[in-house]
């Protein structure tokens, strides 16, 4: 607990005036909520994944009493991150709301472009797989990597790239693993790309292997450029995809699930157009950054 950082906080709230402070994450949204209860600021608070509060976490009571009083509102990018949070620790229901992530419909749209292929030494008939979010235990890579392994052993046209800032183990043991299967020319990890819309529109489908996702903002932008998704029922993905109309569905943990999923898309074109046109015109209704803006205004006034 940084003292000297909330002093800080509360001096700048003080000296230009702050009408209203929007924090976002479970550590900044206990500091935002002490700011507002010293200063007399509202503050709204956003969550965006269960994984940011420990199951064990330290002195959690306080910090979830500190939230309820000092907050003027509670937001939650998804029904499942609201539900899952609230058994980890009673938030006011009073002040609890849902506010789902927004996509940028005019960075984020269909488009192909061949660029990354060439990079990586690809042929236009390769199948291309992506996977987009930084490397970290609840992306799942790993079920991932033994998908594509499933696969390799049916079709050579399948390739991957998975696109995501990773260091450590986590990201060696990936390394080992596709070493292990012989993936080396199959799946690419790219590293943090800035370039994720020209990556989309490389890409002929999206795959969401996560174990836990609050919402999962990257399967909404590759659903606004156009791409047939596959996401893992882990929580979010179920209130954006609805499985067979606009999206693909599947078990999480099972990497037989994603593999049979991926290769059913390979397989059939007019499914693939089917799922990518529903998905589209899904996200420009449901979830474009308008929508998104809105309701914090909504909020904030």
């Amino acid at each position: 607990f940084d003292l000297q950082y909330l002093r800080d906080v509360c001096a700048i709230v003080r000296k230009d005036k702050v009408d209203l402070i929007q924090s976002h994450l479970f550590g900044s949204n206990v500091y935002s909520s002490i700011v507002g209860l010293v200063t007399g600021t509202p503050v709204v608070s956003t969550f965006h994944g269960s994984v940011d509060v420990s199951v064990n976490e330290r002195f959690k009571w306080l910090k979830f009493a500190l939230l309820n009083t000092g907050s003027s509102k509670v937001v939650f990018v998804s029904n499942y991150l609201m539900r899952t949070i609230s058994q980890l620790a009673k938030v006011r229901s009073d002040k609890a709301t849902v506010i789902y992530n927004g996509v940028d419909t005019e960075r984020f749209s269909p488009g192909r472009d061949v660029s990354l292929r060439r990079e990586l030494g690809l042929s236009d008939d390769d199948f291309l797989v992506g996977a987009i979010g930084n490397i970290r235990p609840s992306k799942a890579y790993d079920i991932l990597l033994r998908a594509a392994a499933l696969i390799a052993r049916q079709s050579t046209r399948c390739k991957f790239v998975i696109v995501g800032e990773g260091d450590g183990h986590l990201l060696q043991e990936l390394l080992a693993l596709r070493k292990t299967f012989g993936l080396e020319r199959d799946v690419f990890l790219l590293g943090f790309r800035a370039d994720t819309q020209r990556v989309l529109n490389n890409l002929d489908a999206f795959v969401l292997s996560s174990s836990t996702e609050g919402f999962s903002i990257s399967t909404i932008e590759a659903m606004a450029s156009g791409l047939p998704v596959i996401a893992t029922k882990s929580g979010g993905p179920q209130e954006i995809i609805a499985s067979g109309d606009n999206g693909m569905l599947v078990e999480s943990g099972s990497p037989a699930a994603i593999a049979e999923a991926i290769l059913r898309l390979e397989a059939d074109q007019a499914l693939r157009a089917k799922l990518a046109a529903n998905g589209l015109q899904h996200v420009r209704n449901q979830f474009s950054i308008e929508a998104m803006i809105n309701s914090y205004d909504h909020l904030y006034q």
